[in-house]
């Protein structure tokens, strides 16, 4: 279950405070509903040979400080503050630095230059020589920074966006829009698509100039319904998966739908009863639903192609999917493997430690898992 937050521009502290006593309540009774004990997970004959490539033990993480990753380098920042790249093929540490103060979120980058957020409402951007600046910010940020186009756009939990300089931390522009009281407490949806800004505001996929903040389309995915604040609550979530100019994005407990974001218009959307973002090909979407089944919807046109109940009551991660399958991990330790076509289990690995940051991460060879713990985990297809 996710957690929520609350803002609400110009509201009284007693209403704040209702709020806030609704989602303490909410919360509270979701985390009383035990979970049925998951099923014993039985492989396909389709088995795909799997082993372990590299390791690696850094400092502890939190659920939003997901490592920035390219064809040769991982980059992850711990709670703490310090910063570490690996090869991405052999675990090789490359560089490290301290940033020395508690972060929240991150990690943006480009390759070479790299954002997250403090615990303070700081953005920080640096590179692998050193910190360049940090920035005041005025409010809570949990969404990855965007590093595009010689820009930083932060996306703010009062449903603000903020760009900046990247050389030189100047201020360009801010754009704030309305939305419900309640926000989640969750990673949203930020990304550069040509020259459109991408954000997730509320049940709306919003294209932005990057150059001023004007808005170029908003387009919704899920229009929030019912009789209070959690229940129309329908936030977009991370991660989200780009093909070409497609865009598709789940919006949290409500529907999963794809966007031309050149164009701004709706190609579909399905009704879908999951908290985390998606993964996909050329052919399919993939989707975990908030009960541990996977989805499989055909990406041009939204049919549902596949589902599987495979590994339903397990907290599944968000998914990858790689030329060989698709990837999720659970919060027991276990890696799965599943085949595209089906949904079939072709693999199961275990790890030392559970709690997997984000999603499995992809590399030419093989995926990538990091725990909050700091244990990262490299496989490689055989």
């Amino acid at each position: 279950m996710s957690f929520l937050s609350f803002f609400k521009s110009g509201q009284q502290a007693s209403s704040r405070l209702l709020l806030g006593l609704l989602v303490l309540v909410f919360l509270a009774s979701c985390s009383s509903l035990k979970r049925p004990e998951p099923k014993e997970v039985t492989l396909s004959a389709k088995r795909v040979a799997v082993s372990k490539a590299w390791s690696a033990s850094l400092a502890p993480m939190n659920a939003y400080l997901t490592p920035y990753s390219n064809a040769s380098t991982l980059v992850l920042a711990s709670e703490s503050g310090k910063v570490q790249a690996l090869s991405i093929d052999s675990g090789k540490p490359l560089w490290s630095i301290d940033l020395k103060t508690p972060l929240v979120a991150g990690v943006g980058g480009n390759g070479e230059h790299f954002a997250v957020l403090s615990q303070d409402n700081r953005l920080i951007v640096f590179t692998s020589k050193g910190e360049l600046y940090r920035l005041p910010l005025l409010a809570q940020g949990l969404t990855t920074p965007l590093i595009a186009g010689e820009r930083v756009f932060v996306l703010l939990a009062d449903r603000s966006v903020v760009a900046y300089d990247l050389a030189k931390g100047i201020k360009l522009w801010s754009q704030q829009r309305a939305g419900d009281p309640l926000i989640l407490n969750q990673k949203g949806v930020l990304l550069a698509v040509h020259d459109t800004l991408i954000g997730g505001f509320s049940g709306r996929l919003v294209g932005l100039n990057p150059n001023n903040g004007s808005t170029k389309f908003e387009t919704p995915i899920a229009v929030p319904r019912g009789v209070n604040d959690l229940e129309r609550l329908v936030d977009l979530v991370a991660p989200v998966y780009r093909f070409g100019d497609v865009v598709c994005v789940r919006a949290f407990q409500a529907q999963v739908g794809c966007v031309n974001a050149v164009k701004g218009n709706l190609l579909w959307t399905r009704s879908a009863n999951g908290d985390l973002g998606l993964a996909g090909n050329a052919d399919a979407l993939i989707g975990v639903e908030s009960n541990g089944v996977v989805l499989a919807w055909a990406r041009s046109s939204g049919e549902r192609l596949w589902d599987s109940d495979r590994l339903k009551y397990r907290r599944l991660s968000a998914p990858l999917v790689t030329d060989k399958g698709l990837v999720v991990a659970d919060t027991l330790g276990n890696v799965f493997v599943m085949d595209l076509k089906d949904g079939s289990v072709v693999q199961q690995l275990s790890l030392s430690e559970g709690d997997v940051v984000g999603s499995p991460i992809a590399f030419a060879k093989g995926f990538v898992v990091v725990t909050k713990k700091g244990w990262v985990q490299s496989y490689v297809f055989d």
